[in-house]
């Protein structure tokens, strides 16, 4: 009697297993339509506001030096973006060289920007690690959120500090000061008292974080130099920073829309250039998707990623 009754139970474990992978992977695709929707009906917005001959004009007008420099500028800031994170992972105990993290990450942003549906970039990198240094892939997922999380930190940061720089924007100086001191101050006082292991390299991970930010920031500032803008920044780093928290949300892909839209409608609130706002933003774009599009090298050549020559040391 026992063996029939055991049989029924694997066949209903069985095909409840093949109802959850076959609803996971309508789910994927349904989240992949839902991006690319909302992409293109971002880019649509932004075309009814600026013409895009006019964009290329600007880009055939532009300076490749100073367009060099801002991808080098933003290479750098990706390296410290790499670390912030290698700098969480040591705080959970996985000990991996900075080279070896870095070739993930690269691939991880290959899968967020290229394969926006199904594991993702960052659902990759615990898969990887978890498999390869057999380490609980909640803490895994851990450290990458508090690294987002540190990048959130600085980007609130210089955001504060530029709005004391935009009387426009009628906010007293002491708001933004006191908001960035007390947010500081309660982000660290959670984070000791409920995930010590993170906090322990909290004042270096969160410069690195604002060192990310930093070379985004003059990665920005390069662009305008490349063309040959000469007003005032500000208003134009201060929205670069708004679309970037836009772009953290997973509605678009790889941001693409979402910030351009944050620009067009930003450039008229503080009646800035549409078309140079617009620019910069897709040439940021540009930046960031060719250096994720590296990532694809260890998409056909996993091997290279090579072996971890650091001892893992699990607490």
């Amino acid at each position: 009697m026992c063996v029939p009754t055991l049989k029924v139970q694997t066949e209903k474990h069985t095909r409840l297993d093949e109802f959850l992978m076959e609803k996971k992977k309508i789910w994927n695709i349904t989240k992949t339509l839902l991006k690319i929707s909302i992409t293109g009906l971002s880019l649509y917005l932004v075309s009814r506001e600026v013409e895009f001959n006019d964009l290329k004009d600007a880009f055939d007008k532009s300076n490749p030096i100073f367009l060099f420099l801002a991808f080098i500028a933003f290479v750098i800031s990706q390296l410290i973006s790499s670390s912030r994170l290698n700098t969480f992972f040591k705080g959970i105990g996985l000990k991996i060289s900075e080279t070896y993290n870095f070739k993930i990450y690269l691939l991880g942003m290959f899968y967020n920007l290229f394969l926006p549906g199904g594991i993702g970039g960052d659902g990759y990198k615990i898969f990887l690690l978890r498999k390869k240094f057999e380490i609980k892939g909640r803490r895994l997922f851990q450290a990458i959120f508090f690294d987002r999380l540190s990048g959130l930190w600085a980007l609130g940061l210089i955001i504060s500090a530029l709005v004391i720089f935009i009387p426009h924007l009628g906010i007293p100086n002491w708001v933004p000061v006191l908001v960035v001191a007390a947010g500081t101050v309660a982000y660290y006082a959670v984070m000791r008292k409920f995930f010590s292991d993170y906090s322990k390299q909290f004042v270096l991970s969160h410069i690195k974080a604002l060192m990310v930010q930093s070379m985004q920031v003059i990665s920005v500032i390069l662009l305008l130099y490349a063309l040959n803008f000469e007003g005032k920044f500000s208003p134009y780093l201060f929205m670069f920073l708004i679309s970037s928290l836009v772009a953290i949300f997973p509605f678009t892909v790889g941001g693409l829309g979402a910030r351009e839209l944050v620009f067009v409608y930003g450039a008229q609130y503080f009646q800035m250039d549409q078309h140079l706002a617009v620019i910069i933003s897709l040439l940021f774009y540009c930046i960031s998707a060719l250096l994720s599009f590296s990532g694809i090298y260890f998409v056909f050549h996993p091997q290279k990623i090579g072996v971890n020559k650091i001892d893992l040391k699990q607490d």
